[in-house]
């Protein structure tokens, strides 16, 4: 009985398939779209978010995009198109741009489309959110070589695959940001997501990597790892069972997506965040403290 809820609560960590202050004025290109209802500031940065057509990454590319920024919003199936379009018209109602586009992270193909089809709307892509990712639990005796190949593929070959593709964009101008979106789960584990805890670590271990290798080019690399987050998958969740989760956490309660929003928020456009590479940022209400 206390594993499946186990399950359903890190589900919430930093998967969606399908934050502080503005930052100083910085040319990175010229737009080549401009939304009907506003123009946006010539150089508003160009921030692609994988897997925000719901979820954390809803969240991350609404609060960029209220920023007054460009936003590359990234769908993965038809059935998100409209939940896609719909994040589109509240980033430009509320004085950003953006643009949806669908494109599954796991498929390199499906990735070079995303970064030309960015590049055409746009003109530049400054920033990259990895978000995209999944769950398959199972307990490890169980768990079917798709499970486990599933989670690979998206929440960690995918990171891989837009990393390479926007290094090769960010090298020639000599600056970018990425942000990975990991999970404490990639730091503490998890009963019945040993495919997760994997790929999470796996980012994490990634970036570090990443960091050293793009740090001569100008190019940042961090990662945000989420705790237990209030999604609507856990407002399903019976009110007895999430008080339990609320008095493990350090804060004793379930942290909001805005939250996560606002650290990545930070890391992608404040100019403080120049000289912060290579490192991992919890937001997790000091969950991971006591692991």
């Amino acid at each position: 009985m206390y594993l499946p809820r186990v399950f359903a609560v890190f589900a919430i960590l930093a998967v969606s398939v399908e934050g502080f202050v503005t930052p100083s004025p910085r040319r990175f290109g010229t737009s080549q779209q401009r939304s009907s209802l506003q123009m946006v500031a010539d150089d508003a940065k160009v921030v692609l978010v994988t897997g925000s057509s719901r979820g954390l990454g809803r969240a991350i590319a609404l609060d960029i995009g209220k920023a007054g920024q460009k936003v590359v919003i990234n769908y993965v199936s038809d059935s998100s198109k409209d939940s896609a379009d719909e994040v589109v018209k509240e980033i430009k109602a509320a004085g950003g741009d953006a643009v949806a586009i669908q494109a599954d992270s796991s498929k390199p193909d499906d990735i070079k489309k995303l970064f030309d089809e960015s590049v055409e709307a746009f003109g530049t892509i400054d920033v990259l959110v990895n978000n995209a990712g999944i769950t398959r639990d199972g307990l490890v005796l169980r768990m079917k070589p798709e499970q486990w190949q599933q989670v690979i593929d998206i929440n960690l070959s995918g990171v891989f695959y837009c990393t390479q593709a926007f290094f090769k964009l960010a090298s020639k101008k000599r600056s970018g940001r990425i942000i990975n979106i990991s999970s404490v789960v990639g730091q503490i584990g998890n009963p019945g997501q040993a495919n997760y805890a994997a790929a999470k670590g796996g980012v994490i271990g990634m970036s570090m990597a990443n960091a050293k290798e793009f740090a001569s080019r100008g190019v940042t690399v961090n990662t945000v790892c989420p705790g237990f987050i209030a999604t609507d998958m856990v407002a399903k969740l019976d009110d007895a069972y999430l008080e339990q989760v609320s008095a493990g956490i350090p804060l004793k309660r379930l942290g909001k997506p805005e939250e996560v929003a606002g650290m990545v928020r930070f890391l992608a456009l404040d100019p403080a965040c120049d000289y912060i590479t290579g490192h991992t940022f919890n937001v997790d209400g000091g969950i991971a403290m006591g692991a």
